[in-house]
């Protein structure tokens, strides 16, 4: 089992920039698939960007350019790094990490991010 833990999410302001972190209670070196998604009230979740293995991290067209993921396993922590935030950026932000290729998947319990105009 592992539980992941989001932070940093908060109200920002249009064109700001946030640091969301996710720290997990093992060790999430070798990992198959780490990633972030977003949820709007109402609307499906999306993914917005994701690490498979060692392979370098893809990104939802939508954040390209502007979100970066990075990971530091000697603390077991995975970031989402987000510049140039735009209103339609705000969402609950969703860590996940599934840890083979067929699962389990673990997600953490969402961070609120709020971008005002």
């Amino acid at each position: 089992q592992v539980q992941l833990v989001e932070s940093g999410g908060g109200l920002v302001q249009a064109g700001g920039s946030l640091r969301l972190s996710c720290a997990a209670s093992t060790t999430i070196f070798g990992a198959y698939v780490m990633g972030w998604y977003r949820q709007v009230s109402g609307k499906q979740r999306e993914l917005v960007g994701s690490i498979t293995g060692s392979s370098s991290p893809t990104y939802a067209d939508s954040v390209k350019g502007r979100f970066t993921i990075s990971s530091d396993n000697s603390k077991n922590t995975m970031y989402l790094q987000m510049s140039s935030l735009k209103p339609e950026d705000t969402a609950v932000y969703y860590c996940k990490i599934r840890t083979g290729v067929w699962g389990p998947d673990y997600w953490g319990q969402g961070t609120q991010v709020t971008v005002s105009s």
